[in-house]
C-alpha cells in the first residue's frame, strides 16, 4: 500500500493531460492561423488599394495637373499614388519630384497589369526609403494607355495586423479556457462515478471468482484493481463452502457483462456528440454565433440525455429488487398522454404522434406510467418512419407503428433485462427500456402484452 502516495488520481492526470495537449494546440494552431491571416489581410489590403484604383480611375478624364490630383489623393487617403504613361515615364507622383524619379517600364507590377486584371508586389521604395506594397492597374485616357499604381506603408499593415491578431488571440484563450472550465467539470463528475463504481466493487466482494489484476495507471483504477483480487481471495473460500453458489456467480458475470455492453452501447454515442461539438468549437474561433449556439444545445441535449438513462436503469433496479414505494394518486391518462407527446414532438419535430383517447382517469403513480408511455412511444419512433398512433380507453393503451418490426422468436425475450437482440435492427436501447416498462406495469398490477410481425410494424398495450 505503500506505492499508492506515488500515483495521481484520475482527475489529475486528465487535467495534465488537457494542459499538455491544448498548450500545444494553441502553439502550432496559433502560429499557423497567424500566418494564415495575415496572407489574408494582405491579400485584403490588396483588394482596398485595387478598389481605390478603380474609384480613382472613374474620376480622370484628363492627365492636365496630375501631379496635384496625386498630392490631393494623398492628403484625403494617406496612400502613395503614382501615373504612368505607356512608356514607363512616371507623370505625376504624390510624394515625390517626378522629374527625379526612373523610368518604371520595368517594375514587375507594371508587367504584370499589362496581362493581368493588376499587378503587385511587396519590395523597399528608393524614393521613400521603406517597404511597401504596390498594387497597379492598366486604364485608357483618351485613347492612350496609362497605369495608375497605389502604395501603403507595409510596416502600417503590420502594425494594424498585430492589433488584429491580438484581439483574435484573446478571443482564442477565452475558448480554450471555457473548453478547459468545462472537461475540468467533466472529469471531475467522472471521478465522483468512479468512487461510487470503487464502493459498489467493494460490496461485491463475495460474489465474483478468484483473479489477480493490477493497474498502476491512475490511483482510482490501482484501488479497482486491489479490491476485485480480494473479491477473487474472498470468493475462492466461498466456493469451497457451497457449491451452489457457482451458477449464481456464473450469472452474476453475465449480467454484469451485459450491463457493461449495454452502457458502453448506449453511452457512446451522446458522448461522441459531446466530444465532437467540443472539439469543433475548441478549434474554430470564427464559428459561426448561430452554429456555436446550435451545437452548445446539442451538447446539452446529450448531457440531459445520459442523465435520464443513468435515472431510468436506477429506477430499473429498484423495481427490480422491490424496493420502490407506491406512491399512487389519481392519474388522467389523457394529459398525461399529452404532455408526453408534446415533449416528444420537441425530439423528433418531424414525425406525427396520433393520439385517439377516452377521458380516463386512474389510481397510479404518476411519474412512472409517464415513463412507460414515453418508452413505448420513442421505441416507436425510433424503429419506423411512419406516423405512430396512440390510443387510450378504459382498459386499455395502446401505441402502433408500421416499423421494422419484431422476430416472432425475440417478441417473449425483449422485455427482459439488458436483453439485447443479436443483429442489432431491434436494440431494445440500453436494454433496460422495455423491461422497466414491463415492470412499471407488473408493479401496477397492469399486463404488457405485445404484438409484432417483422417489417410490418408493432403494437404495444397495457391492459389497465
Amino acid at each position: 500500500m505503500e506505492r499508492d502516495i506515488f500515483l495521481l488520481r484520475l482527475h489529475d492526470i486528465f487535467l495534465r493531460k488537457f494542459i499538455i495537449l491544448f498548450g500545444s494546440i494553441f502553439l502550432v494552431l496559433g502560429l499557423v492561423v497567424y500566418m494564415w491571416i495575415k496572407n489574408i489581410y494582405i491579400d485584403q489590403t490588396k483588394i482596398d488599394l485595387l478598389h481605390n484604383i478603380n474609384i480613382l480611375a472613374l474620376g480622370i478624364n484628363d492627365l492636365n495637373d496630375i501631379d496635384a490630383k496625386s498630392r490631393e489623393i494623398r492628403d484625403k487617403i494617406n496612400l502613395r499614388v503614382t501615373f504612368i504613361n505607356q512608356e514607363g515615364t512616371v507623370i505625376g507622383e504624390s510624394h515625390e519630384d517626378k522629374n527625379f524619379m526612373d523610368n518604371h517600364a520595368g517594375r514587375s507590377e507594371i508587367i504584370n497589369s499589362k496581362y493581368q486584371e493588376y499587378g503587385s508586389i511587396i519590395r523597399k521604395s528608393d524614393t521613400l526609403n521603406k517597404r511597401l506594397l504596390y498594387v497597379a492597374k492598366k486604364f485608357s485616357i483618351n485613347g492612350e494607355d496609362y497605369y495608375i499604381r497605389m502604395a501603403r506603408d507595409i510596416e502600417q499593415i503590420n502594425k494594424e495586423f498585430f492589433y488584429l491578431s491580438i484581439k483574435i488571440g484573446i478571443l482564442f484563450l477565452f475558448f480554450i479556457f471555457l473548453a478547459f472550465w468545462v472537461a475540468t467539470n467533466i472529469s471531475k463528475k467522472v471521478e465522483d462515478e468512479t468512487t461510487e463504481i470503487l464502493n459498489f466493487l467493494n460490496n461485491l466482494t463475495k460474489y465474483n471468482k478468484e483473479k489477480r489484476i493490477d493497474s498502476t495507471y491512475s490511483y482510482e483504477f490501482n484501488k479497482i484493481t486491489q479490491l476485485i483480487s480480494e473479491v477473487s481471495k474472498s470468493l475462492i473460500k466461498k466456493e469451497k463452502q457451497k457449491a451452489k453458489y457457482t451458477a449464481k456467480l456464473k450469472l452474476s458475470n453475465r449480467q454484469k457483462d451485459d450491463i457493461i455492453s449495454a452502457i458502453s452501447h448506449e453511452f457512446k454515442n451522446p458522448i461522441a456528440v459531446i466530444s465532437g461539438y467540443t472539439q469543433t468549437l475548441l478549434e474554430d474561433k470564427e464559428i459561426n454565433p448561430d452554429i456555436r449556439e446550435k451545437f452548445l444545445k446539442k451538447i446539452s441535449s446529450n448531457s440531459n440525455k445520459l442523465t435520464t438513462m443513468i435515472d431510468r436503469l436506477r429506477l430499473a433496479l429498484k423495481l427490480e429488487d422491490g424496493k420502490q414505494a407506491k406512491n399512487f394518486l389519481k392519474v388522467n391518462l389523457v394529459k398525461l398522454a399529452k404532455t408526453t407527446i408534446d415533449d416528444l414532438k420537441i425530439a423528433y419535430p418531424q414525425r406525427e404522434i396520433f393520439l385517439e383517447a377516452d377521458d380516463i382517469v386512474i389510481e397510479a403513480d404518476e411519474t412512472m406510467l409517464r415513463i412507460a408511455i414515453e418508452n413505448l412511444i420513442e421505441n416507436a419512433l425510433k424503429y419506423s418512419q411512419d406516423d405512430v398512433y396512440v390510443t387510450i380507453t378504459k382498459n386499455l393503451i395502446s401505441v402502433k407503428d408500421n416499423g421494422i418490426g419484431i422476430k416472432e422468436k425475440d417478441i417473449p425475450k425483449i422485455t427482459n433485462k439488458f436483453y439485447r437482440v443479436s443483429n442489432n435492427s431491434w436494440n431494445n436501447s440500453l436494454g433496460v427500456g422495455l423491461s422497466l416498462v414491463s415492470n412499471i406495469v407488473k408493479f401496477h398490477n397492469f399486463k404488457l402484452e405485445i404484438e409484432s410481425q417483422e417489417n410490418e410494424g408493432s403494437t404495444f398495450s397495457i391492459k389497465l
